[in-house]
């Protein structure tokens, strides 16, 4: 049970960290269409690090954003969280890779294993909240800016890439919360008692749903 348990959560948080991998050079973080003749009907796109137009014959011109600190604090926020989403879930991915059940890799201290296994998968859930956060903030401005009607700009829609990056970090969290609870379960109807790990992450859980 908690070997399984143990390997489902690392192959879900591995999955999470790579979509979040993909969400971050995505092009389409938002998305709007302008409007006009065939010939004028085009399509505006933005990520974390450009702005893209699409005519409809299906060429497109990016513009790299030339300033960071000229940037809108929200863009800089969210690029530091993916970031560093990104980093921490590399990391998670050595230790978790390190405290497996089932790898010889490093030591065969089954204590020591434990508490690199249960450091990895907090790890991931650091890093999936940590994307978490950059893609709702990001969603969460183009929302405003779609429905406030002073709001004099072009206004955008929610890009599939953030649907990308909401999936990769639920994946991510629920990850880490298996991997970390899967050796309380083996310590259940033994000597040791469930770790309090165990309570903190599937109240975790039970909150996601």
């Amino acid at each position: 049970m908690s070997a399984a348990l143990e390997i489902t959560g690392f192959l879900l948080s591995l999955c999470g960290w790579l979509i979040v991998e993909a969400t971050l050079p995505n092009s389409y973080w938002k998305i709007s269409t302008i409007h006009g003749n065939v010939i004028t009907t085009s399509r505006l796109f933005e990520n974390l690090w450009k702005s893209c137009a699409e005519d409809s014959t299906g060429v497109s011109n990016c513009r790299k954003f030339d300033s960071m600190l000229a940037l809108p604090a929200y863009i800089q926020a969210c690029r530091a969280l993916m970031i560093i989403s990104i980093v921490l879930g590399l990391l998670a991915t050595v230790l978790s890779l390190f405290g497996l059940k089932c790898t010889q890799v490093g030591m065969n201290n089954e204590n020591t294993k434990v508490k690199i296994s249960v450091t990895g998968g907090v790890i991931f859930i650091l890093a999936g909240l940590s994307s978490m956060v950059a893609v709702s903030w990001y969603a969460a401005r183009i929302t405003a800016q779609f429905f406030d009607p002073l709001y004099g700009g072009t206004k955008y829609e929610l890009g599939d890439a953030l649907y990308l990056g909401w999936a990769g970090s639920i994946l991510s969290v629920l990850g880490g919360i298996f991997l970390t609870c899967s050796w309380s379960f083996s310590y259940i109807g033994s000597y040791y008692p469930p770790s309090p790990v165990l309570i903190f992450h599937i109240c975790c859980l039970v909150t996601l749903i």
